[in-house]
């Protein structure tokens, strides 16, 4: 009897408590901004926990992206402490101002607001620690844990630009150039075709690349924004790749050194550039090598991380109501004719990209519902490929860019096949059902509440069939209180 029962029952392996996972996390993140510290103080500049340090007095680097943070924060705030919170930042970022502006000689040095925002989080994070306890101490510090991490990820990915600019004193353009002829020169057609459409359409790519964490904050709002009244945090969410996209991508960057055509084919690169060719004549095919190139321009190409948090945000989105969803569209197809127009990216970086998202988030979603082999299989062919890609342009650009026919439907059917795997998987895992008390992944990533398990006792095991009988919540249940009123009332009936 015992032999049979424990057939069925799957193994499931012990996991150390989460505090302890969140306590190794801390200790990791802190080490790694230690890290990029030291190694930016060596190059004479201040590193990212300096420079966010500044921000608290002096005029911030990005003002937006501060408030971006403290909007990420609020979505763990009730309606009335999300106006006293809006209040506060506007109240300082007026105090600071009126006090800013007679000693500041420099107006470009900074956004003239901000401070008030990340002052607002700061005391957030006071609070938490001296007047909440319990769950509510832990949803407060996690909202401003939110907040802090993407405003310190652009600061560690600054650090890390500076790192590659200062430590990788040749690139590898001319590989990804000649590579880059398999798929007909696309950073030279859509320069182009840029140039031709005027300023407009300019000035339109350009606020899409810049303000690409704008688009991240809202999809992220959306996805949050059952947090203040189911006090919980979905288990996957948008915010989550952004950060291991932007903590994974610089490492790519040292291995693969890529300024990008602008630069090395273009005006941009002044005397380090191999010729003025872009946008208008593609380079010619020849035996590629490294380059030197100044100690200034990032090598920030190899993958396009642009095109990865495009990407992420599109895939976030289409869980969305029919707005975000087409925000979502335009945002990846304007971040990809922007960063192929401006000369920013070659095509083939923008391959990479797409795949080295999908791995990513195919990782990722893996380890929120649980790893099963659909999950690993996917990750691991994701990688595959994306360690293929980065081979084959390093060793094969010339047999590349002399079989183009051949080479650039491969480049193509790679990245779908990727692309068809991710869709797959997670159909699958959206068809399959949840067990009793636990959610699907699309209400995990939409914050829907898991319904509480039933009490184990003689009195309620009439209820607890009707409860386990009931249909799992969607996320459209979730928005109405009459299913969830129906459980309560089957689980705890009104006395007589």
């Amino acid at each position: 009897m015992f032999s049979r029962i424990s057939s069925r029952v799957p193994f499931v392996a012990a996991r150390p408590p989460r505090a302890a996972l969140w306590a190794v996390a801390g200790v990791v993140a802190l080490g790694f901004l230690l890290a990029l510290e030291i190694a930016a103080r060596r190059f004479g500049q201040p590193g990212p926990i300096t420079n966010q340090a500044r921000e608290v007095i002096f005029a911030p680097k990005s003002g937006p992206l501060l408030y971006a943070g403290m909007a990420l924060m609020m979505v763990v705030l009730t309606w009335r402490q999300r106006f006293i919170a809006a209040g506060a930042a506007i109240g300082i970022d007026a105090v600071f101002l009126f006090l800013r502006w007679p000693v500041e000689a420099a107006p470009g040095s900074g956004h003239p607001f901000g401070n008030g925002a990340l002052w607002v989080v700061l005391a957030c994070a006071v609070i938490a620690v001296t007047r909440r306890t319990g769950r509510e101490r832990t949803l407060l510090l996690k909202g401003v844990g939110l907040a802090l991490l993407l405003v310190a990820g652009r600061k560690t990915g600054d650090t890390w630009l500076l790192i590659t600019s200062k430590t990788r004193p040749t690139v590898l353009d001319q590989y990804l150039a000649t590579a880059d002829h398999a798929l007909g020169d696309p950073s030279w057609v859509a320069g182009r075709i840029v140039q031709a459409a005027g300023p407009i359409g300019a000035h339109v790519l350009d606020y899409v690349y810049i303000q690409l964490a704008v688009a991240a904050v809202v999809v992220t709002a959306y996805q949050l924004r059952h947090v203040a009244v189911e006090r919980r945090f979905p288990a996957h969410h948008l915010v989550r790749t952004f950060l291991v996209i932007g903590l994974l991508g610089p490492g790519i960057y040292m291995i693969f050194p890529v300024v990008g055509p602008i630069f090395a084919y273009g005006a941009d690169g002044g005397q380090w550039a191999v010729a003025d060719l872009w946008p208008n004549t593609p380079p010619p095919i020849g035996t590629p090598q490294s380059m030197p190139f100044n100690e200034i321009t990032p090598r920030n190409c190899m993958p396009s991380l642009h095109t990865a948090w495009a990407t992420a945000i599109f895939i976030h989105s289409r869980k969305g109501p029919r707005v975000l969803r087409l925000g979502g569209t335009f945002w990846l197809i304007a971040t990809l004719g922007a960063t192929l127009g401006f000369g920013y990216h070659y095509g083939v970086d923008l391959v990479a990209g797409v795949v080295f998202t999908l791995t990513i988030e195919t990782a990722l979603r893996s380890h929120a519902r649980g790893w099963d082999r659909s999950g690993i299989q996917l990750a691991a062919y994701g990688a595959t490929v994306f360690t293929g890609l980065l081979l084959a342009y390093r060793y094969l650009p010339l047999e590349m860019s002399r079989h183009p026919w051949v080479f650039g439907p491969l480049l193509l059917l790679a990245m779908a096949s990727v692309i068809v795997g991710y869709v797959r998987t997670t159909e699958r895992w959206e068809r399959t059902a949840a067990p009793a008390g636990q959610l699907r992944p699309e209400q995990e990533e939409l914050g829907v509440p898991c319904p509480e398990s039933p009490p184990h006792s003689s009195t309620a095991g009439s209820h607890d069939r009707e409860l386990i009988a009931a249909p799992p919540l969607t996320a459209h249940h979730s928005a109405d209180p009459a299913p969830t009123a129906l459980i309560a009332a089957r689980t705890h009936p009104p006395r007589p």
